[in-house]
């Protein structure tokens, strides 16, 4: 599981925007479940999305599908993995309105505060 900081400006709507950017960069509709968000897509075998209880986080629980590489030839799970995680990249910055390099300076930032 893993939390992830909402963009200034982006927490109004967040839960709309973590439902609709699942449809958005998935292109499947989201089950969901008490404010809880799940999809299955390529090497995810569960991708759950939610808000912290203080609704100020991004909380994320994936689990891989690690049956793809029996199911499909290395070469076309390769290419399933890398989508998947561009994807979810995407998603990602829709929903927190960070990127790649902004989330992993305030990683860094609050490993360095604990």
């Amino acid at each position: 599981m893993q939390e992830y900081s909402i963009k200034r400006g982006f927490k109004e709507g967040l839960e709309e925007r973590i439902k609709a950017g699942l449809k958005e960069c998935f292109e499947i509709e989201a089950e969901g479940k008490n404010g809880h968000y799940m999809i299955e897509y390529g090497s995810f075998k569960r991708l759950e999305a939610w808000i912290n209880e203080k609704g100020n986080m991004l909380v994320i629980d994936t689990a891989s599908n690690s049956s793809i590489y029996d199911k499909y030839p290395e070469e076309e799970a390769d290419k399933i993995v890398l989508d998947t995680n561009s994807r979810f990249r995407k998603y990602l910055e829709y929903v927190t309105g960070y990127s790649t390099k902004e989330r992993k300076k305030k990683a860094s930032e609050a490993v360095k505060k604990n």
